[in-house]
């Protein structure tokens, strides 16, 4: 078996890129769908029959016990006997089915992607304009710092020069980590809370306001999640969380993202366990593992043992 499994790797991997993307979308239909057909490969990729044709052949070659010709409809079939050529991404794999594939083009060329199975996600409230995007994923990209208005709780509006270094979704909205010019240190900055961003092309972005300067980004804690002590159903965590066998589920996340993350994990971060509630099915089994992370207080329960900061507003 992992001789067949080497024989295949390599194989795939003398392959050109285009060729194993299309493999994987047939793989992807085959596995998650139960079912392929010739068009699926045409509409995805433009190939046309023929090509299509060329490419269920190969991997029927590469794989012929994972698919089978149900000639009633003319449709290939995964078989008992099926194991995924590939592994799928489950944050892709998940995006796919509920949104459909695509990248922005259908809008455009006046055709509407759909998703691929009957599904409902949660509106989203918070979403920033495109116009405002671009600027400043176009800066993250070429190394340039911007120039924006910013509204923030405290200041109001007012002119900021920032270098954005990251993109950052805390599953409530979108921000960017930068740079700011004005404060001289990095800092988090909401989309929404933006206007008219334009790349300074000629300002010249400094070594100290690059990523490897920001001690909060490059900061990396490994958090450990235990089941809620008070939690009436410890089994059910242990399967929601798909904990490992030695009953603590650890997790890596930069210094500057853990507050927002464990506020939307709804982890139990106090030192006693005292919060209450189904929605806190993890404990943080060592709450001080976040000391000297700059949001640490937006995580629920937790108390700063050494500060009395208070961080204000998300």
């Amino acid at each position: 078996m992992a001789e067949n499994q080497d024989r295949r790797t390599q194989f795939l991997a003398n392959l050109t890129k285009t060729q194993r993307e299309r493999l994987s979308h047939i793989d992807f239909k085959l596995y998650f769908l139960g079912e392929l057909r010739r068009a699926d490969v045409v509409d995805r990729f433009g190939t046309g029959p023929a090509g299509a044709t060329r490419d269920i052949a190969l991997y029927k070659e590469i794989a012929p016990e994972n698919l089978e010709l149900d000639n009633s409809d003319k449709v290939y079939r995964p078989t008992a006997a099926f194991v995924p050529l590939f592994e799928h991404n489950p944050q892709r794999v998940m995006t796919a089915l509920t949104q459909g594939f695509g990248e922005g083009l259908g809008e455009v060329l006046g055709e509407e992607v759909h998703p691929m199975l009957r599904c409902e996600i949660p509106s989203a409230l918070s979403l920033p304009k495109m116009s405002v995007v671009a600027p400043v994923t176009r800066a993250i990209h070429r190394g340039k710092a911007v120039k924006l208005g910013y509204t923030s709780i405290d200041s109001g509006h007012t002119e900021r020069e920032l270098v954005p270094l990251a993109l950052v979704d805390i599953g409530i909205r979108w921000h960017v980590r930068a740079f700011d010019r004005r404060h001289k240190e990095f800092r988090d900055f909401v989309f929404t809370r933006m206007d008219e961003p334009t790349v300074l092309e000629n300002s010249v972005v400094q070594r100290d306001e690059t990523a490897e300067f920001d001690v909060q980004w490059s900061r990396i804690i490994e958090l450990e999640f235990v089941p809620h002590p008070e939690h009436k159903r410890p089994e059910v965590v242990r399967m929601d969380y798909q904990f490992p066998e030695d009953g603590v589920l650890r997790v890596r996340v930069r210094a500057a993202n853990a507050g927002y993350m464990l506020r939307r994990w709804t982890v139990d971060c106090s030192t006693d366990h005292h919060l209450r509630g189904l929605e806190y099915a993890l404990w943080l089994r060592d709450p001080l593992t976040l000391y000297g992370a700059s949001n640490a207080q937006l995580a629920p329960g937790y108390t700063d043992p050494r500060s009395d900061r208070v961080i204000k507003a998300l």
